[in-house]
């Protein structure tokens, strides 16, 4: 009973790419792992720029700073 959870930047992910990546990820432990995709959870959690750090800033600093 495969459970893997994703963590994403909340910036735009669209419910398109979210049903791709879950599908994509259910069918690679089909594949990999001949897990049954019907006892596999995929789980995306969205978190906002203030609360995800890198190097000790937030991605929000970053990216302005990218721009």
């Amino acid at each position: 009973m495969p459970f893997v959870n994703i963590r994403i930047t909340r910036d735009g992910a669209t419910a398109e790419q979210k049903k791709a990546l879950i599908e994509g990820v259910t069918q690679l432990l089909v594949d990999t792992l001949n897990k049954n995709p019907a006892t596999t959870t995929v789980i995306i959690d969205e978190v906002d720029t203030d609360n995800w750090g890198v190097g000790g800033r937030t991605v929000t600093d970053l990216r302005s700073e990218a721009k």
